[in-house]
């Protein structure tokens, strides 16, 4: 049996949203499973390219029906995470609100945006609503190699519930509890981060801060904001939220952190984890339940549940690694598989999540190669792993792209960034040469699993921890060892690496350890901060070219940049990505006179404004995809070298920014 899952919204990649109405939908993805096993999964951003989209995932769903070989009309079941009583909700608010939309029956609306997206037909009575804190919760469940266990999805919305509390037995939900969203642990977070300068989607960074401060300093000004209740009950005073203005100002974006920051990111982790313990440890003296699963937004706080792991409250913890809306893809898939087979066997424990693309083969990966070849030169490697290994052993940061993609939000191995983890000072290099991202940022170690117990402190019965989704303490004799991935408060998010779901990033560690002594690697996204992680060879090469990495290694293939000029970006094609829109206006100027002001827009976000320069906008005004810098320049009479300077070094810019395309 084959069943297709999907979340996300309901517009196309180029289409404006529906406003507040659908600007909610987020983390779009899409998954193809066959007889309860993943075959295929991937986010749409690794696709469209654009952080948490929430564009309909016409790519995911086309590529994973491509992976199979299938059409949409040879899937048994298509899964969508909510439930059908939303959606027609969702359906009447945009009937309202606007004209375009012609119809409120949910199924037929449904149908028009699957014609739209895909160019086929879809069978209404092949469709499965799934509720969004139940596909949440399946998606756990159904990968955690437990017979029996206590289940809890917190977020921040979905459907007008904030979480839910299951019991489970085989892949058979029952629910006995449920969150409204007044009581939303993800908006209080999200809420709260807002005097930090930061917001939607930003709570990870602030978990990173939160150890750098004291949450004592203002413990009992947080404990002011919820009152917990009997019975695993609370309440949020969100109304006291603004209380904190009380404290000094809040930091705007771009700012630096003071001391007060610092203590407020430390109190609200402490409050966050005191909320969700209060709610934990109830239902689990209720149910007596061995065993915790856990999904939703918030369960990709890693300190939270690296807590939870030592906490002993329960003798296993799976933590699904997608745990946020992309993996109701995977849960929605899955709980409309068991519903139409309820008897059939639970996969075992989840090993890995290398679901995604592949890069190819090496012909093909030496294909692709080749067209950068005025800007990158190459050889192949008859040591991959060893010779990769004695790079980063001299102290060079690589990008490292192998294999299939990973489903979720971490790179594990197959869409790296690694450097040698014992050097403090690649901390900072790694943020801000190639990341460019917030100084103090932590990394994470991938460290081998025969050998984990000798730098980490992990439960002797959960040696395996293989998603980099807990925070567990650097032994105290390791911590000075490795000064690039341990974070200020002795912790690291770990990833445990088997040869087992992936041999040749083990041997790589592995060949790294016979230099260094080490068994460990720093190991981050392979991205830089305006970017999802990169997906295919492009992405790795363009990433490449427009951060500080000193190498890239593509399956068996050593990349390292050519000394160019602005001139050697004239023979490049140009085009713009379909989520961006250029746009003139007329704007009133400081001497109260009215002139042209030229921006480049884009699809999810209304107030996305970047600014560039008359002359640019007349090129990308006439850049396609057949089109180089050179053949446009000319079209525009642009022959002077200096004025052709000026718009490459701003085209650069904006292709370093991911806003236009650069190809050879």
């Amino acid at each position: 049996m084959l069943v297709l899952g999907f979340c996300g919204g309901l517009d196309l990649v180029h289409e404006y949203p529906y406003g507040y109405v659908t600007s909610r939908l987020h983390d779009s993805a899409a998954v193809l499973i066959e007889n309860g096993e993943v075959v295929f999964a991937i986010e749409e951003e690794r696709l469209n390219r654009i952080k948490h989209t929430g564009k309909f995932p016409t790519q995911s769903l086309h590529f994973c029906l491509k992976s199979h070989g299938v059409k949409l009309q040879d899937i048994d079941l298509i899964a969508f995470y909510c439930s059908k009583q939303y959606l027609e909700q969702l359906v009447k608010q945009l009937f309202w609100e606007f004209t375009q939309v012609k119809t409120i029956d949910p199924v037929t609306f449904f149908q028009d945006v699957v014609r739209k997206g895909l160019n086929s037909e879809i069978d209404p009575d092949r469709l499965c609503f799934v509720p969004h804190h139940h596909s949440h919760a399946m998606s756990a469940v159904a990968l955690s190699g437990y017979e029996r266990s206590l289940v809890t999805t917190f977020d921040g919305e979905g459907e007008g519930i904030s979480g839910t509390v299951f019991e489970t037995e085989g892949t058979m939900l029952k629910q006995i509890a449920d969150i409204p969203a007044s009581k939303s642990l993800g908006h209080f977070y999200e809420n709260l981060i807002g005097f930090l300068g930061y917001g939607g989607f930003d709570e990870y960074k602030v978990m990173g801060l939160a150890p750098y401060g004291n949450p004592e300093r203002y413990r009992s000004l947080f404990q002011t904001l919820y009152t917990l209740l009997p019975k695993g009950d609370y309440v949020i005073h969100s109304d006291k939220i603004i209380s904190l203005l009380d404290l000094g100002m809040p930091r705007r974006k771009g700012e630096p952190f003071t001391q007060m920051h610092k203590d407020i990111a430390a109190s609200l982790q402490e409050a966050l984890e005191e909320l969700a313990f209060h709610v934990i440890r109830f239902y689990q003296q209720e149910t007596k339940q061995k065993n915790l699963c856990m999904a939703g937004g918030v369960a990709h706080n890693c300190t939270l549940n690296g807590k939870i792991l030592r906490s002993g409250m329960f003798e296993n913890v799976f933590v699904q690694p997608a745990a946020h809306d992309a993996g109701c893809a995977l849960g929605a898939a899955l709980y409309a598989y068991y519903k139409a087979k309820p008897i059939a066997k639970k996969p075992l424990k989840l090993e890995h999540v290398y679901w995604g693309t592949d890069i190819g083969s090496s012909f093909s990966v030496l294909s692709q190669l080749r067209q950068w070849q005025d800007f990158i030169a190459f050889e192949e490697l008859i040591d991959v792993s060893g010779q990769t290994a004695e790079l980063l052993a001299s102290g060079y940061v690589v990008g490292w792209v192998q294999g299939r993609s990973e489903f979720g939000p971490r790179a594990l191995g197959n869409r790296s960034i690694l450097a040698d983890p014992r050097p403090e000072e690649n901390k900072e290099r790694v943020n801000k040469m190639i990341k460019k991202r917030e100084g103090y940022r932590p990394f994470a170690p991938s460290v081998l699993e025969e050998e984990v117990d000798e730098f980490f402190e992990v439960p002797p019965n959960q040696k395996q921890l293989p998603f980099m989704i807990f925070v567990v303490n650097v032994r105290e004799d390791k911590r000075d060892l490795l000064g690039a991935i341990t974070h200020v408060d002795g912790t690291a998010r770990i990833q445990t690496v088997s040869r087992k779901t992936n041999e040749r990033y083990w041997d790589l560690i592995h060949s790294f350890e016979k230099l260094t002594g080490v068994p460990i690697l720093l190991n981050t996204s392979f991205n830089n901060n305006v970017e999802p992680i990169v997906d295919s060879v492009e992405d790795a090469v363009v990433c490449f070219l427009t951060t500080g990495l000193d190498y890239l290694v593509i399956g068996e293939y050593l990349i390292k940049k050519k000394e160019v000029s602005w001139q050697n970006y004239m023979s490049v094609r140009l085009s713009l990505p379909p989520h961006i829109s250029l746009h003139q206006v007329k704007k009133l100027s400081s001497d109260a006179k009215f002139s042209n002001f030229f921006y480049i827009g884009n699809s999810y976000d209304t107030e996305f404004q970047v600014g560039v320069s008359n002359e640019v906008f007349r090129v990308l005004s006439f850049a396609n995809s057949e089109k180089t810098v050179a053949s446009i320049l000319k079209e525009d009479s642009v022959t002077e070298q200096g004025k052709a300077q000026g718009i490459v070094q701003e085209l650069m810019e904006l292709w370093s920014r991911r806003l236009i395309l650069l190809r050879p």
